[in-house]
């Protein structure tokens, strides 16, 4: 039955995504034509991965034929999907591009540049730690059992105890990947290994009916009406949730904790992928993939050097008027942050109100954009609490993005652990960045995009997107959001941390920084409290490049924004500029700068 449901499933997105016919020379062959293949891609990897077509929502409730599967973790498969990259570009190149229109070109070209940077770095696709404290399995899919798998009616809640009972089946795939990385010698830094274990061990520490996979489905269970789940039936689900979690999600938690036990007195410190087999080309080409750029590590750490030394001395002003003459930025920043007037009380009554100025501050930008952007989202944002049980090692805010079928709105976390870390004078820039106009206007601008292939609606590219949010942060300057001294020096401090991102991360990966030393240089010049900056320097070596994309983007839309203001004067118009950079999607910044200089010369010939 299910092997019927997935091919009416795979009927049902062709003609929902290519609004066309597909014979069996598109499934199996080359296409007749490149838009089919666009989108045979696309469906492939998503028929492909149960847990991304429920992050999506794209196919109607009645053919959730996927709701009850996990993805394949296992080594077998990503050396599948590395096949089908080799093969998916091979097919795209077999196409003449010059036979296409401009939009089709365009698509063509993202397309070829996003498999062709992952075929340049296919050997390292074991250079990773499945298991990390920022991002790992052992936290993501908790999270999305709890926040995205939907919860709607019988079916769905049998899906989620279904889910759950593939638990073991996940983990043994994760510790076959793992052991073979093992074996080549790609051990994570001691740190990850020891903070993972004390979250796991925390995990399963909890009775099971206190652990987030209880009482998540607990909570939203109740908020369903008698159609949907029977009260006679609730008492019964609630037991299988129970007895899935005591009986197959924490034995597989155990043996990940066995095995990290086990490999720790294996690892060799808190060391940078230097210390990788192939770790330099790794680096090299994870610079390469993150700003979509052709900079060396060597270029990136100069660019940062720049950059801080330019904003110490607009920080720098603005501390002088606070009375704040003696230290390094980051020392008089702390004092400010430890202030009386921006903190918040480390009490539920002070974590609600975090979340109540965040939601005002976001509603007051949204109203205030007009004349700005043109085209903006149909789906709104929340803000929400980072959950509990993943809040010591989560980075202190990101975004969730909605549901295509708008079943999600666009959710802005923010990590509520201290409420000393979120100090008043840099929510602002925060949530400019997070949400409006930042990722939520980025993302959901992308997904809502018409007439596009649909990979053009979910495809990252990570210099673009960080890029974009991180330039909002300045255009909310711009526009008045920030007038007051110290909003300001939120935003410079925001502008900072990315700066100094450039230094650290190529000084833990490419000149072999310490992970103190790292801690110890940010601190002087972020002006953070140490627990988000330890958290920052351990994001950096487990996501090694990423970091780097925030500030290589912002300054190159604002050298773009600064090129058409230069060659259109008059005729240069701010919200048409913003239309066009969110309305191509998430592209590579060499892309973005020839869409940018075409649109610049339609411009000048009007």
């Amino acid at each position: 039955m299910k092997t019927l449901f997935k091919f009416i499933a795979w009927a049902l997105l062709a003609v929902l995504l290519a609004a066309t016919g597909l014979g069996l020379h598109t499934a199996y062959g080359k296409p007749l034509k490149i838009g089919w293949f666009y989108e045979r891609v696309f469906i492939e990897y998503a028929l492909d991965d149960p847990e991304l077509l429920t992050s999506l929502g794209m196919l109607p409730p009645w053919l959730n034929w996927y709701g009850d599967e996990l993805s394949d973790r296992s080594p077998a498969q990503a050396r599948a999907m590395q096949a089908k990259l080799r093969e998916d570009l091979a097919t795209l190149r077999d196409y003449d591009r010059g036979d296409l229109d401009p939009g089709s070109q365009l698509s063509y070209d993202i397309l070829e540049y996003f498999l062709a940077i992952q075929q340049d770095g296919e050997r390292f696709y074991q250079h990773n730690y499945p298991l990390n404290q920022l991002f790992g399995v052992q936290s993501e899919l908790p999270s999305f059992m709890a926040a995205q798998h939907g919860l709607r009616s019988r079916g769905d809640a049998d899906d989620y105890v279904a889910r759950l009972r593939q638990f073991p089946v996940m983990a043994e795939q994760v510790l076959a990947g793992l052991h073979e990385r093992e074996q080549a010698g790609i051990l994570p830094p001691t740190f990850v290994v020891e903070k993972v274990l004390a979250e796991m061990r925390a995990f399963i520490g909890a009775a099971p009916t206190d652990n987030i996979l209880y009482t998540s489905f607990d909570e939203r269970l109740a908020k369903l009406d008698a159609d949907a789940v029977a009260p006679d039936e609730r008492e019964d689900l609630l037991k299988q949730v129970r007895s899935a979690v005591a009986g197959q999600v924490y034995p597989a938690y155990q043996r990940f904790i066995d095995y990290y036990a086990g490999l720790l007195p294996k690892t060799r410190g808190n060391h940078g992928v230097w210390a990788l087999p192939e770790g330099e080309a790794f680096y090299a080409w994870s610079v390469r993939m993150h700003t979509s750029t052709d900079m060396t590590p060597a270029q990136v750490h100069q660019l940062g050097l720049d950059e801080v030394a330019r904003l110490e001395a607009e920080m720098d002003a603005i501390l002088v008027g606070e009375g704040l003459v003696e230290g390094s930025i980051g020392e008089r920043v702390q004092q400010i942050a430890t202030r009386p007037d921006q903190l918040y009380p480390d009490t539920d009554e002070g974590r609600a109100a975090i979340i109540a100025d965040f939601t005002a501050i976001i509603e007051e930008i949204d109203a205030g954009l007009d004349g700005v952007f043109n085209v903006r989202p149909r789906q709104g944002v929340e803000v929400e609490r980072v959950p509990e049980f993943r809040e010591k090692t989560a980075p202190g805010a990101y975004y969730q993005p909605p549901a295509f079928d708008g079943s999600r709105p666009g959710k802005f976390f923010i990590n509520l652990r201290n409420t000393a870390e979120v100090a008043r004078f840099g929510m602002r820039t925060l949530a400019y960045h997070e949400a409006i106009p930042g990722h939520h206007f980025q993302t959901t601008i992308q997904q809502e995009l018409t007439g596009v292939p649909t990979f053009r609606k979910v495809l990252p590219f990570t210099a673009f997107s960080e890029g974009w949010a991180l330039y909002t942060e300045q255009l909310a300057w711009e526009l008045g959001f920030q007038d007051e001294p110290l909003d300001n020096l939120g935003r410079l401090q925001g502008e900072m941390m990315r700066a100094v991102r450039l230094v650290v991360d190529t000084g833990l990966h490419d000149k072999r920084w310490t992970r103190e030393q790292a801690i110890a240089y940010m601190l002087e010049k972020a002006g953070m409290p140490e627990t988000d900056v330890v958290a920052e320097i351990e994001r950096y070596l487990v996501m090694p490049g990423q970091a780097l994309a925030y500030k290589v983007g912002m300054n190159r839309i604002l050298a773009l924004r600064e090129r058409a203001k230069t060659r259109l004067g008059d005729r240069f118009d701010l919200a048409a500029f913003h239309d066009l950079l969110l309305t191509g999607g998430d592209l590579p910044l060499s892309l973005l700068e020839q869409r940018v200089d075409a649109w610049i010369k339609a411009q000048a010939g009007k």
